[in-house]
Protein backbone atom coordinates (compact mmCIF):
# COMPACT_ATOMS: atom_id res chain seq x y z
CA UNK A 1 0.00 0.00 0.00
CA UNK A 2 1.20 3.13 -0.93
CA UNK A 3 2.01 5.86 2.08
CA UNK A 4 0.34 9.26 1.31
CA UNK A 5 2.44 11.70 -1.00
CA UNK A 6 2.01 14.45 1.53
CA UNK A 7 4.42 12.87 4.10
CA UNK A 8 6.76 13.21 1.09
CA UNK A 9 6.37 16.03 -0.83
CA UNK A 10 9.03 18.57 0.64
CA UNK A 11 11.54 18.88 -2.02
CA UNK A 12 13.45 17.97 -4.96
CA UNK A 13 16.23 16.20 -4.44
CA UNK A 14 18.84 13.81 -7.12
CA UNK A 15 19.13 10.28 -6.71
CA UNK A 16 22.49 9.14 -7.80
CA UNK A 17 21.18 5.34 -8.94
CA UNK A 18 22.92 2.33 -10.50
CA UNK A 19 23.36 2.51 -14.41
CA UNK A 20 20.88 1.00 -16.62
CA UNK A 21 18.12 0.89 -13.73
CA UNK A 22 16.65 4.14 -13.71
CA UNK A 23 13.26 2.81 -14.80
CA UNK A 24 12.84 0.51 -12.51
CA UNK A 25 14.14 2.63 -9.58
CA UNK A 26 11.60 5.33 -10.34
CA UNK A 27 8.90 2.63 -10.30
CA UNK A 28 9.90 1.38 -7.08
CA UNK A 29 10.02 4.75 -5.26
CA UNK A 30 6.39 5.61 -7.24
CA UNK A 31 5.54 2.43 -5.45
CA UNK A 32 7.02 3.38 -2.28
CA UNK A 33 4.32 6.88 -2.86
CA UNK A 34 7.46 9.14 -3.02
CA UNK A 35 6.66 11.51 -6.00
CA UNK A 36 9.84 10.52 -8.69
CA UNK A 37 10.54 11.79 -11.91
CA UNK A 38 12.38 10.43 -14.32
CA UNK A 39 12.82 12.77 -17.51
CA UNK A 40 13.06 10.38 -20.60
CA UNK A 41 14.38 11.56 -24.06
CA UNK A 42 13.18 9.93 -27.68
CA UNK A 43 16.60 7.78 -28.55
CA UNK A 44 15.18 6.30 -32.22
CA UNK A 45 14.16 2.99 -32.78
CA UNK A 46 15.22 -0.67 -32.98
CA UNK A 47 13.55 -3.18 -34.61
CA UNK A 48 10.51 -1.29 -35.35
CA UNK A 49 10.41 -0.17 -31.00
CA UNK A 50 10.34 3.39 -30.03
CA UNK A 51 13.88 3.68 -27.78
CA UNK A 52 13.65 5.78 -24.78
CA UNK A 53 16.39 6.95 -22.42
CA UNK A 54 16.82 8.82 -19.42
CA UNK A 55 17.81 12.70 -19.90
CA UNK A 56 20.21 12.34 -17.18
CA UNK A 57 21.61 8.34 -16.89
CA UNK A 58 21.78 7.93 -13.75
CA UNK A 59 20.23 9.98 -11.92
CA UNK A 60 16.21 9.77 -10.88
CA UNK A 61 14.78 12.74 -9.32
CA UNK A 62 12.51 12.41 -5.90
CA UNK A 63 10.56 14.75 -3.84
CA UNK A 64 10.70 13.93 -0.26
CA UNK A 65 11.70 15.45 3.50
CA UNK A 66 15.41 15.09 3.58
CA UNK A 67 15.40 14.88 7.76
CA UNK A 68 13.78 11.31 6.47
CA UNK A 69 16.10 9.97 3.97
CA UNK A 70 16.28 6.10 4.91
CA UNK A 71 13.47 5.05 3.58
CA UNK A 72 15.10 6.46 0.24
CA UNK A 73 18.85 4.90 0.67
CA UNK A 74 17.08 1.34 1.44
CA UNK A 75 15.36 1.71 -1.94
CA UNK A 76 17.39 -0.86 -4.00
CA UNK A 77 19.29 1.00 -6.95
CA UNK A 78 19.76 3.77 -5.05
CA UNK A 79 23.55 4.68 -4.43
CA UNK A 80 23.12 8.38 -2.67
CA UNK A 81 20.91 11.39 -2.19
CA UNK A 82 23.44 14.20 -4.10
CA UNK A 83 24.63 17.12 -1.98
CA UNK A 84 27.61 18.39 -0.62
CA UNK A 85 29.49 15.98 2.11
CA UNK A 86 26.84 14.06 3.81
CA UNK A 87 23.72 16.82 3.71
CA UNK A 88 21.49 16.65 0.25
CA UNK A 89 21.14 19.37 -1.61
CA UNK A 90 17.56 20.37 -2.98
CA UNK A 91 17.19 20.95 -6.28
CA UNK A 92 14.76 24.07 -7.11
CA UNK A 93 11.31 23.69 -8.46
CA UNK A 94 11.97 25.98 -10.82
CA UNK A 95 14.64 23.51 -12.77
CA UNK A 96 12.52 20.70 -12.26
CA UNK A 97 9.57 22.19 -14.14
CA UNK A 98 11.80 23.71 -16.99
CA UNK A 99 13.05 20.17 -17.42
CA UNK A 100 9.60 19.25 -17.30
CA UNK A 101 8.86 21.68 -19.90
CA UNK A 102 11.27 20.42 -22.61
CA UNK A 103 10.36 16.93 -22.13
CA UNK A 104 6.88 17.86 -22.65
CA UNK A 105 7.26 20.04 -25.92
CA UNK A 106 7.89 17.58 -28.36
CA UNK A 107 10.94 18.74 -29.24
CA UNK A 108 14.11 16.45 -29.92
CA UNK A 109 16.38 16.39 -26.32
CA UNK A 110 19.66 15.61 -25.95
CA UNK A 111 22.30 15.44 -23.21
CA UNK A 112 24.76 18.35 -23.10
CA UNK A 113 27.51 19.06 -21.63
CA UNK A 114 27.11 21.42 -18.49
CA UNK A 115 28.68 25.10 -18.93
CA UNK A 116 29.83 27.34 -16.09
CA UNK A 117 29.86 30.53 -18.35
CA UNK A 118 27.16 31.44 -21.26
CA UNK A 119 24.30 34.24 -21.57
CA UNK A 120 21.25 33.94 -20.04
CA UNK A 121 17.93 34.10 -22.04
CA UNK A 122 14.47 33.42 -21.86
CA UNK A 123 12.50 31.73 -25.05
CA UNK A 124 9.80 34.27 -25.99
CA UNK A 125 7.62 31.98 -28.98
CA UNK A 126 7.08 28.86 -29.53
CA UNK A 127 6.04 25.90 -26.94
CA UNK A 128 9.09 26.85 -24.95
CA UNK A 129 7.60 30.39 -24.29
CA UNK A 130 8.96 31.39 -20.78
CA UNK A 131 11.58 29.22 -20.37
CA UNK A 132 14.53 30.57 -19.38
CA UNK A 133 18.38 28.49 -20.05
CA UNK A 134 21.88 29.72 -21.37
CA UNK A 135 22.39 30.32 -25.58
CA UNK A 136 25.29 28.58 -27.13
CA UNK A 137 26.03 28.26 -30.35
CA UNK A 138 27.98 25.65 -31.85
CA UNK A 139 28.31 25.06 -35.84
CA UNK A 140 25.78 27.16 -36.90
CA UNK A 141 23.25 26.06 -34.44
CA UNK A 142 22.04 27.39 -31.87
CA UNK A 143 21.23 25.17 -29.04
CA UNK A 144 19.58 26.26 -25.95
CA UNK A 145 21.10 24.97 -22.35
CA UNK A 146 19.29 24.36 -19.41
CA UNK A 147 21.26 23.16 -16.22
CA UNK A 148 20.70 21.12 -13.57
CA UNK A 149 22.99 23.25 -10.83
CA UNK A 150 23.37 20.07 -8.75
CA UNK A 151 24.29 17.56 -10.70
CA UNK A 152 26.39 19.75 -13.30
CA UNK A 153 24.30 17.88 -16.15
CA UNK A 154 22.84 20.06 -18.84
CA UNK A 155 19.94 19.76 -21.50
CA UNK A 156 19.84 21.12 -24.83
CA UNK A 157 17.56 21.71 -27.68
CA UNK A 158 17.84 23.50 -30.83
CA UNK A 159 15.82 26.58 -31.51
CA UNK A 160 15.26 29.30 -33.43
CA UNK A 161 17.32 32.48 -32.43
CA UNK A 162 14.93 35.19 -33.00
CA UNK A 163 12.82 33.32 -30.23
CA UNK A 164 15.01 33.90 -27.41
CA UNK A 165 15.76 37.67 -25.51
CA UNK A 166 18.19 38.68 -23.59
CA UNK A 167 17.49 38.35 -19.39
CA UNK A 168 18.01 41.68 -17.24
CA UNK A 169 20.59 41.34 -14.69
CA UNK A 170 17.72 41.61 -11.63
CA UNK A 171 15.96 38.69 -13.50
CA UNK A 172 18.94 36.66 -13.14
CA UNK A 173 19.10 36.65 -9.93
CA UNK A 174 15.51 36.36 -8.84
Amino acid sequence: MALALSAYDKAWFALQVRPRSETNIAMILREKGYHEFLPTRSAGSLGGKSQVQPLFPGYVFCRFDSSLPLRILTTPGVIRIVGYGNVPSAIPESEIETIRTLEKSGLSLRPHPYFHKGDRVRICEGPLRGTVGTIVSMQHSNLFVVSVTLLQRSVSVEINPQCVVPLERQEMSA
